[in-house]
């Protein structure tokens, strides 16, 4: 098959795999020819050929048959000029030793990085109470100087600003110090590469390369629990850097007690630096960060108008994930933006109604009220029935105004479930709440927590 047929074939594969991943996959590839039924292939890495061979091979075989039907299976090598970099520009230089020439791939295949998000930098974080704390303590390490505590472990749930921080401290890294070794990848990539390199038998290079690095920052810690052989081989990783002063940055999902299958040695050692908790989201937070994409939407939808209320109701209702927050906000503009109209809630109802649906499935008008009742110790009766004394008729209030912001419930359905009352009296409600929210800050603050309790 001639060099042109294959660029041939490359244009089919394309459409049938999509842009990105041809891309990410077959684009690097460098076909070698033919021989004795095997169609060879150079790739950049051992990483890349293993990827292919397992996610696109069957295609590929079969796309190469029509054109000789003599080809039988694929076989990938590691082209020597492609395996000297890395996406983070950040792999050691190998040592003697590991530069010797190898069976197929020098050293620096070892140990790619993962690829850095250009979105995720500091000046794109939206910093509030939550997360405070770990932001400080993330631009702390960045700034360089002396490793004041090490690791440095941040932990939270999904869509919380983990990976984005541990990306920010990277980039910043790079920016202040290019010369820096500086390796980010997930758990599973370093356990792919440990398994890698046991199966190839290059322990040496595997031990010797990821000793060498300034930085070592490891993503989702949590998945290495319970492979005995990568927490065996991640902890003398891990105490070589420490005892040489070498900064280490961790993220995963949870603490590091409440990683099951963890070996205590390793859980004692991360718990020996920071531990950062990123805490789940406040409707400020979630406000800030909608108000930050709203201008970055802008600048792709010019002339795009945004009602007053919008932004609000979306920090109220989507609470749990910033990652579907942010989501439901470029959907917003994308359906504004190819309909014609305006945004405000009937578009935002119309074109978010999965995703409110979702939201609203865990707060319930009656989990509302009984965690309102529970919280002014109050008995439910007496806050859904007829007592107008200021003692009922507040929480009675707070309640109305809770269900009003997080479920898409009508007014008069609210005022059925609290003892049949008309609409205008939730409004009245609704409003009264809205007036005392600024002037009173206790009720400020029982509304805060009513809504963190709630959204738990």
């Amino acid at each position: 098959m001639a060099q042109d047929q294959w660029g041939d074939l490359q244009d089919g594969l394309c459409r049938t795999i999509g842009t990105n991943n041809y891309k990410t996959w077959i684009e690097p590839l460098r076909f070698d020819g033919f021989e004795a039924g095997v169609a060879k292939f150079k790739a950049p890495t051992n990483f890349v050929g293993n990827y292919v061979s397992q996610n696109y091979g069957d295609l590929l075989l079969t796309r190469l048959s029509e054109l000789d039907k003599g080809v039988r299976r694929l076989q990938f090598r590691v082209a020597p000029q492609a395996a000297v970099s890395t996406p983070l520009d950040a792999a050691p230089k190998p040592t003697a030793a590991a530069a010797e020439p190898k069976a197929e791939a020098n050293s620096a295949d070892i140990l790619p990085g993962a690829p850095l998000d250009a979105r995720f930098t500091f000046d794109n974080f939206v910093v509030g109470k939550p997360n405070e704390l770990a932001h400080a303590a993330a631009r702390r390490v960045a700034e360089g100087g002396p490793v004041t505590f090490n690791p440095l472990f941040l932990y939270g749930g999904v869509g919380l600003g983990k990976t984005h921080l541990m990306h920010a401290i990277a980039w910043e890294m790079r920016a202040r110090k290019p010369e820096l070794n500086v390796l980010y990848l997930s758990a599973e990539q370093f356990m792919y590469r440990f398994v890698q390199a046991l199966r190839d038998r290059r322990m040496m290079d595997f031990k010797q390369l990821f000793r060498s690095v300034d930085v070592l920052m490891v993503d989702d810690v949590q998945f290495i629990a319970g492979k005995d052989s990568t927490q065996e081989e991640f902890f003398h990783t891990f105490n070589a850097l420490v005892d040489q002063n070498k900064q280490v940055i961790i993220s995963a999902d949870r603490a590091p007690d409440e990683i099951k299958d963890l070996e205590n040695r390793i859980r004692s050692r991360l718990q020996s630096g920071l531990v950062v908790d990123l805490h789940p989201t406040d409707y400020e937070l979630r406000l800030g960060i909608l108000q930050t994409k709203v201008d970055a939407q802008r600048a792709h939808f010019p002339g795009l108008e945004i009602e007053n209320g919008v932004l609000e109701f979306l920090a109220h209702r989507i609470s749990t994930n910033v990652r579907v927050l942010e989501g439901a906000l470029t959907r917003l503009f994308a359906f504004a933006s190819l309909v014609g109209r305006r945004i405000d809630m009937d578009l935002t109802y119309e074109s978010l109604a999965d995703v409110l649906r979702a939201s609203e499935r865990k707060i319930s008008i009656d989990e509302i009220q009984r965690k309102v009742a529970e919280h002014y110790n109050i008995r439910l009766a007496d806050m859904i029935g007829p007592k107008r004394v200021r003692n009922f008729a507040r929480p009675r209030q707070v309640a109305m105004y809770l269900c009003k912001q997080l479920t898409s419930r009508s007014l008069p359905e609210i005022g059925r479930r609290f003892g049949g009352r008309d609409h205008t009296t939730v409004m009245h409600g609704v409003r009264r709440i809205e007036e005392l929210k600024i002037q009173d800050g206790q009720i400020a603050e029982d509304l805060e927590l009513l809504r963190r309790t709630l959204e738990a």
